[in-house]
């Protein structure tokens, strides 16, 4: 019964948090107007007029981005840091054990937003505020470049890859509470379980906007351009029917 009381107490403590992470990642993607024209100028290229939009747009979904990905990042620490703290002051072996062990996924979590940064720091971009001063002015080059980077980083953030890490990680700590701490199979079931959930929203909740503004910006600039619907990865398809289901991924 007390070991019982210690994994809700353990499975409680980590659903808040999992909502602390989702609330704070859900800044990243707030929904914003949509400042590039519907409507394409004549001609070949991006009128002369269209590129302040084109640097605001750049700037605004680098600026949805880096909420996200500082959102995650201080759940993350935050989490790792209490989970510590518990494990330290705990008496209960169970419960030091799910500590120890949520710590270190969640520090896996916090250094995994470290190594994978929203854009790369030599590029030197400015921020929205440092571009609308005059201070650092971003030209209608970088803009593109700021975009496609973007768009391709949200494209890969939500690929198979990224969800098939997560899996690993997550399925090696569930073994760990099942085996390596000799807990029962349940025990492993649920830590997997709530790390799949709270890796899931983090992938889900990252902004995918600049996808968007990327191809409309490949629209405008004529055909030839690369978009990012052109280098699709794959597509995962399933189906479920009374026998059974199937999953089924499409190179």
């Amino acid at each position: 019964m007390k070991n019982s009381c210690n994994r809700l107490y353990s499975v409680t403590a980590l659903f808040f948090i999992f909502f602390l992470f989702t609330l704070s990642s859900l800044a990243g993607q707030e929904i914003r107007r949509d400042i590039l024209p519907d409507h394409p100028r004549y001609g070949s290229g991006v009128a002369s007029e269209d590129l302040p939009e084109i640097q605001v747009t750049a700037l605004k979904d680098l600026a949805a981005a880096e909420r996200w990905w500082y959102g995650w990042l201080t759940g993350y620490t935050a989490a790792t840091a209490g989970q510590g703290v518990i494990f330290f002051i705990s008496d209960s072996k169970t419960l030091r054990q799910d500590m120890a062990l949520g710590a270190a996924t969640t520090f896996f979590g916090a250094m995994g937003q470290v190594i994978t940064p929203v854009v790369s720091r030599q590029a030197g971009y400015p921020s929205y505020r440092e571009s609308a001063s005059g201070e650092r002015p971003l030209s209608s080059v970088q803009a593109a470049e700021l975009l496609k980077a973007l768009a391709a980083r949200e494209k890969e953030g939500r690929s198979w890859k990224t969800h098939a890490i997560a899996g690993v990680v997550n399925l090696g700590s569930g073994l760990i509470t099942w085996l390596g701490y000799n807990r029962t199979f349940m025990d492993g079931l649920e830590n997997f379980a709530l790390n799949t959930l709270i890796a899931e929203a983090q992938i889900w909740t990252q902004p995918v906007k600049a996808v968007r503004d990327y191809e409309k910006y490949c629209q405008k600039t004529g055909p030839g351009a690369e978009t990012m619907t052109s280098r699709r990865d794959g597509e995962w398809s399933w189906s479920m029917h009374p026998g059974g289901f199937y999953v089924r991924y499409v190179f």
